[in-house]
Order: structure tokens, then C-alpha cells, then sequence
């Protein structure tokens, strides 16, 4: 372990950048009393007022009520009604000060340089710890840069970290993501205005699907409705880079999982196409991992009589690119692709363009009696099974075997 006592500026010399005791942000103005939730302590996003004229963070005073009680936290006066009036003057006050704060360029590089440091393996881990101690670090104060356009880039930059270092407790990346919901509008918003950035601003889109991840994870079905964030995932997992399209894949994979409607809506925006290019793409850049997860997706998406008319319409590269990935992306991956395969070779009785693409496929026979008769759960093996009962009539010799016996035929691979 590094020595913890050494000086601030050794450490500055280290990574070569500006001395960060002059970008001590923890000496920012200090927000007035009444811009902090009585409840939480913390600056509000989402002022919202009781019948006792008390205000409160809508997040804080929504779990208090939830839980039965029927008081005002900070009077105890008995509610009569429960109704939360938002606190529009305050609000704008407070995006006011936010805006100051944050927006000057006296204040911005401080922020832009705590993310550097703090993600810099060469820093002490005791100065990082003084740095998390920073009221710029706050939850309630980094949800605020979600507010500002000019601040959307940073807000990502610095919440995806936070979220992602081990020095950070539990308890407060909870506290981050439920700062994050309180307004959940501005937070979409914000991403949306990163993920729309184009390749040269690859690494900020890929920490806004980071931590539109966390998200999704909290509030699936809220966020899937929200089409303008799906259409730029969509766009997102068409990029060359690998990190974009993993990040894409992984909020899709939730997403997707929200339910029928969900997935209709993904699939109109395309993304049969794009995980057909993907999956095309498998030895030029993009590793099998992450064409596994895009493989699970396409299987999601079978889900719904769209997901499956749109893999048939391009049955020709879609099937082809599934059965040729197959062997390629593990067994979780091979699993997925039988289940599309079936999806849409055998379910209702199966679709003819469908089935024509599978034949037509170079060893794709041969693919589906190694899984059939690999270490595949009994549900893949059923589904392996019905596939093979479709090809009998089909030219056997375009799918790489002949003859065959399903059940004595063993093949090696190779």
C-alpha cells in the first residue's frame, strides 16, 4: 500500500496536473438552511410542500408517508390531507444557486479534476478519501448537474465513477440513485443530451448508460417509457467501439425485460438490424462476450410476435449471423440462439423464410446436435430437438450432416 501520510502535492506532481488543494470545492458557498430537505438534510430536488406549509424533498416526504405514517415530520400536527403542493419558487431558487455554483468556470475545472484525480490509480486512497468528503460530492448536490445543459457531460463523468469505486460505501451510492429518482425526469434528460453525442464524445456515453443501468435497475418499467432513451441506446450499440456497444447491450438487456410492450417498442426502433450487426461483427472488434449478451437481447426480443416478424424479414443475415455465432458465444449464449432459431423456425408453426435461411447455413446441423448434446439445460435440449425435426424434410447436406440419428450421433468439435 502506498504511504498515506505523504503531501497533497507529491501526489499532484505524481499525476501531473494542476495541485488540487487550490480546487478545494468543499469551500464553495454553503447552500441557505432552507434549500435542505428537514428529513434527509441533503439540497432538494424536488420541493414539495404538506398542508403544514413545511417543505420537503418530494423523494423523503413520499417514503415518510409510504410507510403509514399520517404526521408532519417536522410539526407532528396530524395531516388532514396528504396532498404534496411542489414549491415552485423555492425550486427555481435553488436551480439558481446550482447554476452558480457549478456553471463559472472558476468552479467546473475543480470538478472536471476531482473525477480525474479520483479515478487516477496513482493517487493515495487516503486523498481520495479526503476528496469524497467534498460537499460538491453530495448526493443531492451531483443530482443537481443534471439542471444544466453545460454540466449534462460531468454529471455522468463523476456519478458513473462514484458509483463504480470501491471507496465509496453502499449506503451512499443508494443515496446517489435515489438523488437521481427523485427527479427523474431531469436525470433522463440529461442522459439523453450525452448518449445523442457523437464518437467523440464515446467516453461520456458510455458512462451515461452506466449509469442509466443503475437506473433501470431501480425503475425498469418508468424508464421504458421513455422512448427518446431507447432510440439512442439503439443507436448506441451501432457504434465500432466495444465499450459502447457492451454499455448499450447492458441497458437494453434490462429494458427489454419490462415487458411486452417494452419490446414492441424496442423492436420498431430498429434493433433487430443492429444486433444483427453486432453479432456480424464478432472478430472485427467486438468480442464474443459481448455479442453473447447481444445474442440474449435478440432471444428477448423473440418475446413478442414484432421481435419475431423482424428477425423473419431479414431472415437471410439475422438467422445466418445467429446460427454462425451459435458455438461462438458460450453455453448461455448457444442456449439464447436455439431459442431464437425455434422462435421462429418451429413456434406456430415456424416461418418458411426463416427455416430456408437456417438450411442454408453452413454446419448449422451440426451446431444444433452439439448443443442438443452438450451441457445445455432441458429446455434448450427440447427446443434442440424440435429444430432437428424440422430440417428432416430439408436438405440435410446444406446443414452439415446426413443421414443422421439425434440420438447415437456424437459430434467432436473441431
Amino acid at each position: 500500500m502506498r504511504n498515506r501520510n505523504r503531501s497533497h502535492s507529491s501526489s499532484d506532481q505524481e499525476i501531473g496536473r494542476t495541485p488540487l488543494l487550490c480546487l478545494d470545492v468543499s469551500k464553495t458557498e454553503p447552500p441557505p438552511s432552507y434549500f435542505r430537505c428537514p428529513i434527509s438534510l441533503e439540497v432538494m430536488r424536488s420541493p414539495v410542500s404538506l398542508c403544514t406549509g413545511v417543505t420537503y424533498d418530494r423523494s423523503s416526504i413520499q417514503r415518510w408517508l409510504d410507510s403509514g405514517n399520517t404526521t408532519c415530520p417536522a410539526t407532528m400536527q396530524t395531516l388532514p390531507s396528504t396532498d404534496l403542493v411542489p414549491n415552485l419558487t423555492l425550486r427555481r431558487l435553488i436551480h439558481l444557486w446550482s447554476s452558480s455554483t457549478f456553471s463559472s468556470d472558476q468552479h467546473l475545472p475543480p470538478l472536471s479534476d476531482l473525477a480525474r484525480a479520483l479515478s487516477d490509480p496513482t493517487v493515495d486512497e487516503a486523498y481520495k478519501f479526503s476528496l469524497l468528503s467534498s460537499d460538491a460530492l453530495r448526493p443531492s448536490t451531483l443530482a443537481s448537474l443534471f439542471d444544466s445543459h453545460e454540466t449534462h457531460e460531468l454529471a455522468v463523468t463523476l456519478i458513473s465513477l462514484l458509483l463504480s469505486l470501491d471507496l465509496v460505501d453502499a449506503g451512499r451510492k443508494r443515496s446517489l440513485i435515489t438523488a437521481l429518482l427523485s427527479d427523474l425526469d431531469a436525470t433522463t434528460s440529461g442522459i439523453v443530451s450525452v448518449l445523442k453525442g457523437g464518437p467523440d464524445h464515446s467516453t461520456s456515453r458510455v458512462a451515461a448508460a452506466r449509469v442509466l443501468e443503475m437506473l433501470i435497475a431501480e425503475t425498469k418499467m418508468v424508464i421504458a417509457e421513455k422512448p427518446d432513451l431507447m432510440t439512442e441506446l439503439v443507436r448506441l450499440i451501432g457504434e465500432s467501439d466495444p465499450e459502447s456497444v457492451d454499455a448499450g447491450l447492458r441497458c437494453l438487456m434490462g429494458i427489454i425485460g419490462a415487458g411486452r410492450r417494452a419490446r414492441t417498442d424496442i423492436v420498431r426502433m430498429g434493433v433487430v438490424p443492429a444486433l444483427t450487426k453486432v453479432m456480424e461483427r464478432e472478430g472485427d472488434g467486438i468480442p464474443a462476450p459481448v455479442v453473447a449478451r447481444a445474442m440474449r437481447v435478440l432471444e428477448l426480443a423473440t418475446g413478442c410476435g414484432e421481435g419475431r416478424a423482424a428477425i423473419c424479414a431479414e431472415a437471410e443475415r439475422c438467422v445466418a449471423a445467429v446460427v454462425g455465432m451459435m458455438m461462438k458465444v458460450g453455453n448461455e449464449g448457444s442456449e439464447a440462439a436455439v431459442a431464437v432459431l425455434w422462435s421462429v423456425c418451429c413456434a406456430g408453426g415456424g416461418d418458411r423464410r426463416a427455416r430456408e435461411a437456417a438450411a442454408a447455413t453452413k454446419g448449422g446441423l451440426t451446431k444444433i446436435l452439439m448443443v442438443m448434446q452438450g451441457d445445455c439445460s432441458p429446455s434448450a435440449r427440447k427446443m434442440a430437438g424440435d429444430l432437428l425435426r424440422v430440417f428432416r424434410g430439408n436438405d440435410r447436406s446444406s446443414m452439415g450432416a446426413s443421414g443422421y440419428d439425434s440420438k447415437t450421433l456424437h459430434v467432436m468439435p473441431f
